[in-house]
């Protein structure tokens, strides 16, 4: 069977998709997921597209990016706990993160880390760096991981039924759910900055 066009920006990931297929989606999103700058949610869509045309199919897309999605993150996980204390108590000072800063960012994560661990995954750039920050932040990899693959399944599941059952609408789709949620984002962001206030309040209460 001919492969679909692809419409707009996903274009360009065609001749990937049409080579390497599923490998295609699993090396991109697990690269994309470590900090990578892979266009790794472009290609699920574009893979959703190819399997909504019969080209891919649509299960096997969607286990793929999960497992590449959950394994990248663990990766990022693995080198923030490794080498990103290091980092931060080194250089971190240069960007007024002081070791008391880091210290309730810790604790603070430690609270909240679930549910930033698991929103992260459809926030561009929290996405990349959501593994990372978690190893960094001593995040017990446990939770990390059931957070993580959350996360992962809830994404993987949105993004790949939606460009299946749109088709070439999906970039236009995809307009739309970006434009919403940047609104949702705001709210998070705004929740997120609530819950860090009240947390150090209570800290220099308890003082």
């Amino acid at each position: 069977m001919a492969a679909p066009p692809l419409p707009g920006p996903l274009a360009h990931l065609a001749p990937l998709l049409g080579h390497y297929g599923y490998w295609a989606v699993g090396a991109v999103v697990f690269l994309e997921d470590f900090g990578v700058p892979a266009p790794g949610e472009t290609i699920l869509l574009a893979a959703g597209v190819y399997a909504g045309a019969g080209r891919l199919n649509v299960v096997v897309v969607a286990v793929v990016a999960f497992v590449a999605a959950v394994v990248g993150d663990n990766v990022g996980y693995l080198i923030g706990r490794v080498g990103g204390r290091a980092f931060v108590h080194r250089w971190g000072r240069y960007v007024f993160l002081t070791p008391k800063r880091f210290e309730a960012a810790e604790e603070f994560f430690g609270r909240h880390g679930g549910k930033i661990v698991t929103v992260a995954r459809f926030i561009e750039g929290l996405r990349q760096a959501n593994g990372i920050i978690a190893g960094t932040t001593g995040m017990h990899w446990r939770r990390f991981l059931a957070f993580n693959a959350l996360g992962a399944a809830l994404w993987v599941g949105f993004w790949t039924t939606l460009s299946y059952l749109v088709g070439n609408h999906i970039t236009t789709v995809y307009d739309e759910v970006s434009r919403y949620q940047l609104y949702v984002l705001i709210a998070a962001a705004v929740l997120v900055a609530a819950l860090a206030v009240r947390h150090f309040a209570r800290r220099r209460h308890e003082r």
